[in-house]
């Protein structure tokens, strides 16, 4: 029998049963603790009704009571539906009218916010195929509400599952439109995870700094690879830059993954030592990669990579090897962590594959792929090619063994006939003295078509759009020269699930009112 056929997550509370699985604040739990309040919790909604292939949608910060329910999911064959904890009613509402889950899994409050009310007030709607809500006291870890006859054994499920039953969603990119939900089944999940672990060298020595949040595909992957390695995590379910690095120095903290924004506020907490710091990776999201990487290796030699992932085929699905340059390092994209990972890159419009170092569409083949959109297929459809490729909608280039990563396909502009990455423009800006980040897009002008528009932060020197635009032109053929050059003082960002994103939609309206107002 093939062994991945097998590969349950159960099996990494397996693992040094008595060593720490993970700490949140002042508290550690142990392997066997988790393993057997999965087990309590997995007999409470089995109590509840819930069923092989039912979804339970987990409203929860990160934590003890996040895992506890999820690996009780995993024992029974149901599908965990993860809501960010920053949705509010109304995202969360069309998250469980999607899944069309059965039980949601609620704290009674975190932060500012009333999850129990908001899940009533959902309840009360009946839009959607909620039964039941459960709402726990996040303090009190481990106590399912109820009391438990027959819990189940911790390291024996008695529930005939199979592994490759869906176990766990993710939602694509929410920026510019309502989030699908992916959908990958539970030997899908394990056989990553522990491929992770190795391409990352999480051992039983290992801690790594949880940032990123569980209902991310970064956070995710990252704390179960953790748990996978037999390494142990430090959760921080509410990200403080000054707070993490604290704790990586308190801890030992020898892995952190997360987005380039946030490896970098770390980095510059200067009363930190992070001597510890051994591992890490970054999804370029706010366009500082190169930068972190640079003062990373500066700081304390720490040779950061970056990564790349996605809601549908997993993140830390490739990455730059370490022994690179710093240039190369900080390239988006990479080489696939195993070599059952397949990528492409073909033309948009006619399907051919690209020449090597052309950019097209970045497509993926293989065991990382989603299973498919929750109740949605004709999207499940719409994103598979004829010949079983994933279309990622990301415009990348092969070099070969590797690709390197560009942007999203909407995000390109055609400029006097010329597609054209934004980003080659934004590294021309970045080498400016003045300019700390750069982000690019594009607008109509009547009679000329689309202009680049370029937007920019100031390093500490004043900046000139006649200085910017003529730096431009020494270094780019004319047609990629920026329009305009405007300064601001922040990118419009969307906190999502797997980092901080600047949002380009927004900066394309903006752009699109300055050209109207010069009409």
């Amino acid at each position: 029998m093939d062994r991945h056929k097998t590969l349950s997550v159960l099996s990494f509370l397996e693992k040094f049963p008595e060593a720490e699985a993970f700490k949140v604040g002042t508290r550690a739990y142990s392997r066997r603790e988790l393993a057997e309040a999965s087990a309590k919790a997995a007999a409470f909604l089995t109590e509840c009704g819930v069923e092989k292939g039912d979804a339970v949608a987990i409203w929860l910060p990160d934590g003890p009571t996040w895992l506890q329910f999820f690996f009780a999911a995993a024992r029974i064959g149901a599908l965990v539906v993860p809501i960010s904890t920053r949705y509010k009613e109304a995202e969360a509402e069309h998250v469980l009218h999607v899944s069309r889950a059965r039980i949601l899994i609620v704290a009674r409050r975190f932060l500012s916010f009333d999850y129990a009310q908001a899940a009533a007030s959902i309840l009360n709607r009946a839009e959607c195929e909620l039964k039941a809500i459960i709402d726990v006291d996040i303090e009190s870890f481990f106590n399912p509400p109820m009391e438990i006859a027959a819990p189940l054994a911790p390291n024996a499920a008695e529930f005939d599952v199979g592994n490759e039953l869906p176990l766990c969603t993710f939602g694509t990119s929410g920026t510019t439109g309502r989030p699908k939900l992916a959908i990958h089944t539970q030997s899908s999940i394990a056989q990553h995870v522990l491929a992770v672990a190795r391409a990352t060298d999480i051992g039983n020595s290992s801690v790594q700094l949880c940032c990123l949040p569980l209902y991310g595909i970064l956070g995710f992957v990252v704390a179960m690879a953790t748990l996978a390695g037999g390494g142990r995590c430090i959760f921080l379910p509410v990200f403080d830059a000054e707070q993490a690095a604290s704790l990586v120095d308190r801890e030992g903290v020898t892995h952190i993954y997360g987005s380039d924004a946030l490896l970098k506020a770390i980095l510059d907490v200067s009363s930190a030592s992070l001597s510890t710091w051994k591992r890490g990776g970054f999804a370029e999201f706010a366009g500082v990669g190169r930068r972190t990487v640079e003062l990373a290796e500066q700081r304390n030699g720490l040779r950061l990579n970056a990564l790349y992932g996605s809601s549908e085929c997993y993140a830390v699905m490739a990455a730059r090897p370490r022994s690179a340059p710093a240039a190369e390092r900080a390239l988006a994209g990479g080489t696939p962590i195993t070599s059952d990972i397949e990528f492409r890159v073909v033309d948009p419009e006619s399907g051919a594959p690209c020449p090597l170092n052309t950019p097209g569409e970045l497509q993926i083949r293989g065991r990382v792929v989603t299973t498919g959109y929750l109740n949605n297929p004709g999207a499940s459809k719409e994103a598979m090619t004829e010949d079983g490729w994933f279309r990622t909608g990301d415009l990348a280039y092969s070099r070969g063994e590797d690709f390197v990563f560009l942007s999203r396909m909407r995000d390109t502009m055609r400029l006097s006939g010329y597609l054209v990455d934004p980003t080659e423009i934004e590294e021309v800006l970045c080498h400016h003295e003045s300019v700390a980040a750069a982000q690019v897009v594009s607008a109509f002008r009547k009679e000329k078509g689309e202009v680049a528009y370029a937007f920019v932060r100031p390093h500490k020197s004043p900046l000139a759009e006649d200085e910017l635009r003529a730096f431009c032109r020494s270094r780019l053929a004319g047609y990629k020269v920026p329009a305009r050059v405007l300064v601001v003082d922040v990118f419009p960002e969307i906190d999502g699930p797997n980092g901080v994103k600047i949002q380009k939609s927004k900066l394309r309206e903006m752009a699109a009112e300055v050209e109207a107002s010069t009409l």
